[in-house]
């Protein structure tokens, strides 16, 4: 690996405070706050903004309720939600309290596994409009979400009314559900969203995030990912893992087009190229991973071109768990050792959880497969890598008005990585080091406006050593020493509630103002120079409205269901001021089917190293670059390196949803999306080939004939200049200014279909679950308006067009068993013109809990997993150095059939 600068829904809903009386200073301030707040992002996005909360009133204080974490073996039926609560309060013990015609018509997905009754009943209410209130004894009292923090609210059936006492403290449990793609609390996105929770993260037995995003058809597997290896920077400068980090790349629109999420809260970016490393969070503090695979910078704000991806931790969690895993490729390399624990505790008005993990492997080398036993040795085909990671999540009621949330995560990562040319080879070693402070603070203004002020805190350093060893002797002749270091900062206030009544509902705003500061250093401490350094800031204001037109339930001829959402985010940086809005539409015109459509507009600022990376000036004959008619001694100055004056990357997306979820069959679950994406303005280095005279494709980049002042104006922004003429530089003689810096010049088509399903049966004494899903992409780039569209998507290094994943599990008591096939179809070699076969694999996994016992096995889960299981070897292609390993490591894997065994046991 060759490494330079130049090529190298937060979980905001789940209140927790008391619901007794509030005072009227309350209504005081949450007005003066709503005020400020609105005023600030009226002027800023041009929409004017209602104030339409509601005064609190003082009523009794209402009595304690207990603590309810305890994990229980919940299974919870897919069909009408007012079955589903009544099997959840039968098997929690729990008295559940609602109307009969709050719950009417809605459905449910089926809830299966181990979990508190708060995570199960968060689940049912996921995306309905209703939340929960814990009264005394036990009860817990369903509500529409606008009623819930109404002071002195009372369930219209008699059966809710609690007895209360002006003498007894009140601590009421308020949740709410976080969406990923909405600020809305409670709402619904019109856009596709990916669930992956925890039970289907153990059923199919993955170890790690890093693992889990790997296996969704719309994440491509490229850019920072650590089986990526040598000759597939081929791709793109981002196709080489140099943090040895796990990275998100969304439909292959680059690691920094995808924007990462950890309860809500940006985390921070890593080694040059802007990725964000998702493998250090802990799996076991993981409570789900939700992924929308559609533009939203107009609510998240930039880099979510591709999408976004919100990891979101467990909530009162109880007890501790520890867990060891072991495992490695059955053709060698890759011995891999895991010890993870994770710790947590709840009480009336907080909870904590803190989770470590230790993991380790070896590398795979060339000489260890087959088909890579040409290459020159030693090389590396998947990373040696030593990760120590840890986390913690703080929610803590204070006083009765307010909740303070707190997230923290750190981890430290050793790689090793070996590229061999022959004559001498490299071996790198990288250290990285990343932390993560995220605090936040809930207040509750009353009549359901709550107000969020949060922050986020991110640093991330990655060192570097790489040697250069003849491989005659093995002695080092040479070393490089370097770093890259990257903080991020961002604050943001905002608020959320009701504004007025609509048929379907209430009509929901969300606004809010903040600031977001990123810096980015690259040095060289060999020549001990700077290499890259500088940093951009940013202010933006947002707002997001829900309007439901029709509700569920309310009879209107071919509409079961009709909301419209629009969201508008302005952010001003020193890239200059960009507008992103996005509209959307949810229409069901039955229970059975539903309809979603967005339209929008996302973008993302330039990367650092882009903009501020030094500039370098190379003297080169004209013939280096096809100069014909010239002088024998004509020459060229090379311009390459940062631009200060770029542009922001533009994009317009669309997509549009069916959904199917048949009422007969409440265990089917099906989704068919469309996708398109015209992405502009997109950085790139423009000069990729020596065919640059007289070639219109780089018209744009070439000044011929330049005078003596624009060389000087040239060079004077070039820290570094070589000159492989031979001779002193002659401004007389230069034919041609040749400026390969970064430069907005690409524009990039993307468009495809997704379709997922599910399916459920009961089956004897077990249950049979099939699941899978499918992307085809067809995304194409142009250079400059004179260059015809080429295919991206289907060629070497960039996403295959066809990816499936699809399987099924069984579970039966504390037994499970999963078997997934993956397929990804061939990718063609543009030099060639030959397609490579497609790549087919299998994946099982089998699980055995022991469940509840007090005996040395209670509590206790045992697991076998083997990832291709056939053992099939990837396509190969014809490389062009035996460095660079003979197949697409983007698309497809070196490691071959892969078995772990773990254990793990809850206290």
């Amino acid at each position: 690996m060759t490494v330079s600068p130049l090529q190298a829904t937060r979980e905001r809903g789940s209140i927790q405070g008391k619901a007794k009386g509030r005072s009227m200073k309350t209504s005081t301030l949450r007005n003066a706050i709503s005020v400020a707040l609105f005023a600030a992002t009226a002027a800023a996005t041009g929409l004017a903004l209602a104030d339409g909360a509601a005064s609190a009133t003082s009523t009794p204080n209402q009595p304690a309720v207990a603590d309810a974490s305890t994990a229980i073996d919940f299974d919870l039926p897919a069909g009408t939600l007012a079955a589903a609560l009544d099997a959840l309060g039968s098997q929690s013990g729990l008295r559940l309290d609602y109307p009969a015609e709050l719950v009417a018509a809605k459905q449910v997905r089926e809830v299966r596994g181990r979990m508190s009754w708060r995570e199960a009943l968060g689940r049912l209410l996921q995306g309905s409009g209703l939340s929960y209130r814990q009264t005394g004894g036990g009860t817990v009292v369903i509500q529409r979400t606008q009623e819930r923090t109404i002071p002195g609210w009372r369930a219209a059936s008699a059966a809710s009314a609690a007895t209360t006492s002006p003498t007894a403290p009140a601590v009421g449990n308020l949740a709410t559900i976080t969406v990923t793609g909405t600020r809305i609390r409670g709402g619904t996105t019109p856009s596709p969203v990916i669930t992956i929770g925890r039970q289907r993260i153990k059923e199919e037995g993955f170890a790690d995030l890093g693992e889990v995003i790997r296996s969704v058809p719309q994440n491509f597997s490229g850019g920072q990912n650590p089986g990526v290896a040598a000759g597939a920077a081929a791709g793109g400068p981002s196709d080489q893992n140099i943090t040895g980090g796990s990275g998100l790349d969304l439909r292959g629109l680059g690691p920094d087009a995808t924007l990462t999420l950890l309860n809500g809260r940006r985390m921070s970016y890593g080694g040059f190229a802007q990725a964000v490393d998702i493998s250090g969070i802990p799996v076991d503090a993981v409570d789900r991973i939700e992924i929308v695979p559609d533009g939203a910078s107009a609510i998240y704000g930039s880099d979510a071109v591709g999408g976004v991806a919100n990891v979101i931790l467990k909530r009162d969690f109880k007890g501790v768990t520890a867990g060891a895993r072991y495992g490695g490729a059955t053709d060698g390399g890759l011995v891999t050792h895991e010890y993870n624990a994770t710790v947590g505790t709840a009480w009336d008005t907080g909870g904590l959880l803190v989770a470590g993990k230790k993991s380790s492997n070896d590398p795979i080398y060339s000489d260890q497969r087959d088909y890579t036993q040409s290459m020159y040795r030693p090389s590396t085909l998947w990373q040696g890598n030593d990760l120590r990671s840890g986390l913690l999540s703080l929610h803590q009621s204070i006083g009765e008005d307010a909740e303070l949330h707190l997230d923290a995560l750190g981890s430290r990562r050793d790689i090793q990585t070996d590229l061999s040319y022959g004559s001498v080879y490299y071996p790198y070693q990288a250290h990285t080091h990343s932390t993560l402070v995220a605090p936040g603070l809930d207040l509750w203004l009353g009549g359901d406006w709550t107000l969020t002020l949060g922050a986020a805190i991110g640093n991330e350093k990655t060192s570097y050593a790489q040697p250069t060893v003849a491989s005659a002797t093995g002695v080092a002749v040479a070393n490089s020493l370097g770093a890259y270091t990257n903080k991020s900062r961002s604050y943001e206030i905002g608020a959320e509630g009701p504004l007025f009544t609509v048929p379907g509902g209430e009509a929901r705003l969300a606004a809010g103002v903040g600031y977001r500061d990123n810096r980015f250093l690259a040095q060289s401490l060999t020549r001990h120079t700077i290499t890259a350094d500088g940093g951009q800031g940013s202010r933006y204001a947002y707002a997001e409205l829900s309007l439901p037109l029709i509700g569920p339930g309310q009879g209107s001829g071919g509409a079961d269901r009709l909301a419209l959402t629009g969201a508008v985010r302005t952010e001003d940086g020193d890239y200059g001021t960009v507008t992103t809005p996005k509209l959307g539409i949810i229409y069901a015109p039955s229970a059975d089917v539903s309809l979603k459509a967005s339209w929008g507009k996302s973008f993302k600022a330039p990367t650092l190293l882009q903009r501020y990376s030094t500039q370098t000036g190379i003297y080169y004959t004209a013939a280096t670059f096809g100069g014909t008619g010239y002088p024998a001694d004509a020459t060229v100055l090379w311009l390459s390196g940062g631009n200060a004056d770029l542009r922001p990357e533009r994009a317009r997306t669309w997509s549009a949803s069916l959904a199917f979820h048949p009422e007969a069959l409440p265990g089917l679950d099906t989704e068919l999306t469309w996708f398109d994406i015209d992405y502009g303005e997109r950085i790139l280095q423009p000069i990729t080939s020596y065919d640059v005279f007289g070639n219109s494709v780089y018209a744009d980049f070439v000044t011929y004939g330049p005078t003596g002042a624009a060389q000087a104006t040239a060079l004077a922004g070039v820290s570094d200049f070589f000159n492989y003429v031979g001779t002193p530089y002659d401004a007389s003689k230069v034919v041609a200014i040749i400026d390969g810096r970064f430069v907005n010049a690409s524009r990039q088509r993307i468009k495809g279909i997704d379709l997922s399903g599910s399916n459920r049966f009961d089956l004897g004494a077990g249950r049979l679950t099939l699941r899978g899903s499918a992307s085809w992409l067809h995304s194409t780039q142009t250079l400059t308006a004179a260059q015809s569209p080429y295919d991206l998507a289907g060629t070497l290094f960039h996403p295959d067009r066809t990816s499936i994943r699809v399987g099924a599990v069984w579970n039966q008591g504390g037994f499970t068993a999963s078997l997934f096939g993956n397929y990804k179809s061939g990718v063609k070699n543009t030099a060639d013109g030959r397609k490579g076969a497609s790549f087919l694999t299998f994946d099982s996994a089998l699980r055995y809990d022991t469940g509840e016992g007090r005996g040395l096995l209670g509590n206790t889960a045992f697991e076998l997993a083997v990832q291709n299981l056939l053992n099939r070897a990837p396509p190969l292609y014809a490389v062009t150095s035996l460095a660079y390993a003979p197949y697409d490591s983007t698309n497809y894997s070196a490691v071959g059939r892969y078995l772990s065994l773990s254990v793990s046991k809850h206290w």
